[in-house]
């Protein structure tokens, strides 16, 4: 079945591709939601250039819708027409336990008439992220929420050092309910590895936010 991952560029995201194309899903296409301007993603703020970069990496082509978090579900649907066309039949989406988004994800799917797969739902988070550290996936923090994630965090690898500050803080694992945010650098599913070279930190709306300066392909 030809698909379509739903794309934020983080962790989560990337092991749902990772299971999807392991599991035969022919992966068409990633689809990313950018704010009304188009210049950054609506979900993790991420530069459209570095999603771009991203895709090149993963030898997969990138399509964008622009929404407000009000006209989001509306412009969906509409990205997801335009692949059916395309004869995409389904979407990947890395949910792990939500209930309100796998049951949004789920209505949406249906509503447009294509399949939702959703290959993470009720695993546990020790087994995923041994999957995505375990695989070699590589990724950084790039957000996280002031007065739960520390500064000095943002910008490092998400690994086992991370995980343990999460646990003796008592912090979701996995950032489900967007105490923080990854972007996925490399892995085995990477043609080339995306080199972030120069960055800054900023805070907006209670979050700390990696400002991604410069950066390159590998």
């Amino acid at each position: 079945m030809k698909v379509f991952v739903s794309w934020s560029g983080g962790k989560d995201s990337c092991l749902a591709l990772f299971r999807a194309l392991k599991s035969g899903l022919k992966v068409k296409y990633l689809v990313n939601m950018l704010n009304e301007e188009g210049s950054r993603s609506r979900s993790h703020n991420l530069p459209k250039t570095v999603l771009d970069a991203q895709a090149e990496a993963l030898g997969i082509p990138i399509v964008y819708g622009r929404a407000s978090w009000e006209t989001y579900e509306e412009e969906f649907k509409k990205v997801v027409k335009n692949l059916k066309t395309l004869k995409v039949e389904g979407g990947v989406f890395g949910d792990i336990n939500l209930h309100e988004h796998k049951g949004w994800v789920e209505r949406v799917c249906s509503e447009v008439g294509v399949k939702a797969f959703e290959p993470l739902w009720e695993e546990s988070y020790e087994k995923l992220i041994e999957e995505f550290t375990g695989n070699g996936f590589k990724a950084i923090v790039v957000s996280g929420k002031v007065g739960l994630i520390g500064e000095d965090w943002i910008g490092k690898p998400f690994n086992q050092k991370f995980v343990e500050y999460l646990k003796n803080q008592g912090i979701d694992l996995c950032g489900e309910k967007g105490e923080y945010h990854t972007l996925v650098t490399y892995g085995p599913i990477f043609k080339h590895q995306l080199k972030i070279l120069k960055t800054s930190r900023k805070v907006n709306s209670d979050y700390w936010f990696l400002e991604i300066l410069e950066f390159r392909l590998t």
